[in-house]
């Protein structure tokens, strides 16, 4: 029995001390680079682990140009149902929170940003694909009356400036450090993480809560092996450039079998670029025209159609490249730079070897028969049209072209027929 008592009473102290020791930490997430379902993942991990650990405060350093929007709504979803006050910090200095970094930034319970960086510009030619023209206008005229919608649903949730939150999706407005854009106070400033929290202690959140930083404990959480080696692959320009490159290994293999080089780094590469396309938001007719351009710059190697093919398998490739990933924005889709740096140097390979397989073509032949013709050779015995000759070292059966040939005048050979040169005179 007293034994009993012992293990529940260390049971009882446990878990006091766990309750005790309930919020006393802060948790802080670094999210940088572009929203996207690796970051999401990320994300939502973070704060799932943040309320497990029970931190009384989550700071998300946020650095981004942007990213997709149902990444983003995840997360500002996430923000909007976690129990634990979220902070988002726009930080180091230099960082902004471009395009969807513009609705997580609004989504937080405190909004804070380091001297130097900004905020804004979430309009939403920037999140989604539109397919131009009069309908393109359409389409982009309803998606940001929806984002001005749902930004101006998280202003007015989080008690921010409406107006400001509109803007930045209507008109693509985008703020500084310095400007303040909350209506009850401004935007938070700090230096770095310590002084954030130095200004958070005793802060008052809207709904009554007060934030106390003052002796906590932080705990980072940062990405794992599993979220960092994918967020590597998150990279539109990375697997752009590793599933070419996977091509052209495998078609190295295919006409230089037995080495295994080409087969193994080609695969690696391949392997990675499909695993990163599972990732990211992929157009399958891009995918297409890519190994149809190319297919055709391949085959232009071995048919004579003086560059038709190369240059069909060139736009084919451009046209591929640039629908590979619906994400139109530059700042976090796949770069002009890259798809141009990328077919630049396909087609000055391919032409080149396409132009060495010419000239070889045009070679003369100089082993076997056929390197006999063009030579100059004696006649030994009469041709009348036939007779014998001797070229290159060898006695060859002859028949003449040019009439009746004497012994000892010198012949030219024209073709080969069988075993028999056709020569003519001199």
């Amino acid at each position: 029995m007293r034994g009993l008592s012992f293990i529940g009473i260390l049971a009882l102290a446990a878990i006091l001390y766990s309750v005790a020791a309930g919020g006393s930490t802060i948790a802080v997430l670094e999210l940088s680079g572009s929203i996207n379902p690796i970051s999401r993942g990320y994300v939502l991990r973070g704060i799932g682990q943040a309320e497990e650990i029970g931190a009384s405060l989550i700071v998300i350093e946020l650095n981004t140009p942007g990213g997709l929007e149902s990444s983003m709504r995840d997360i500002v979803s996430a923000e909007l149902s976690s129990s634990i006050p979220i902070a988002v910090f726009v930080y180091p200095q230099g960082a902004r929170a471009a395009s969807a970094g513009t609705f997580i930034t609004l989504a937080a319970d405190i909004a804070a940003m380091a001297p130097g960086t900004n905020i804004g510009a979430a309009h939403p030619v920037s999140l989604i694909e539109t397919s131009g023209g009069e309908e393109g206008s359409t389409e982009i005229e309803k998606a940001a009356s929806d984002a001005a919608a749902f930004a101006r649903a998280i202003a007015e949730r989080r008690g921010r400036n409406v107006e400001w939150a509109e803007k930045s999706v209507l008109e693509s407005a985008a703020i500084r450090s310095i400007t303040p854009f909350c209506s009850a106070s401004s935007a938070l400033i700090a230096e770095d993480l310590a002084d954030l929290l130095a200004k958070l202690d005793g802060y008052t959140l809207q709904d009554g809560r007060t934030i106390e930083t003052e002796g906590l404990g932080i705990t980072t959480i940062a990405p794992n092996l599993r979220e960092r080696l994918l967020g590597l692959l998150a990279d539109p320009n990375l697997v752009y450039i590793l599933f070419i490159l996977g091509l052209y290994g495998l078609i190295y293999e295919f006409f230089h079998p037995g080495i295994g080089f080409g087969l193994a780094a080609g695969g690696i590469c391949l392997l990675l670029a499909l695993f990163g396309l599972q990732i990211l938001p992929v157009n399958v007719v891009g995918v297409v025209l890519i190994l149809f351009g190319i297919g055709l710059i391949v085959l232009d190697a071995f048919t004579p159609t003086n560059g038709i093919l190369t240059g069909g398998g060139v736009v084919s490739l451009l046209a591929g490249s640039f629908t590979l990933f619906d994400i139109p924005d530059r700042a976090v889709g796949l770069s002009w730079g890259t798809i141009i740096a990328v077919v630049a140097v396909t087609t000055a390979l391919f032409a080149f070897v396409i132009s060495k397989a010419l000239l070889i073509q045009r070679k003369r032949v100089v082993t076997g028969r056929e390197a006999l013709i063009g030579k100059t050779g004696v006649v030994r015995r009469e041709l009348n049209p036939d007779g014998t000759v001797f070229v290159n070292g060898e006695y060859w059966n002859a028949r003449s072209t040019s009439g009746r040939i004497g012994a000892g005048e010198e012949v030219t050979v024209v073709r080969i027929e069988g075993r028999i040169l056709i020569v003519r005179k001199v």
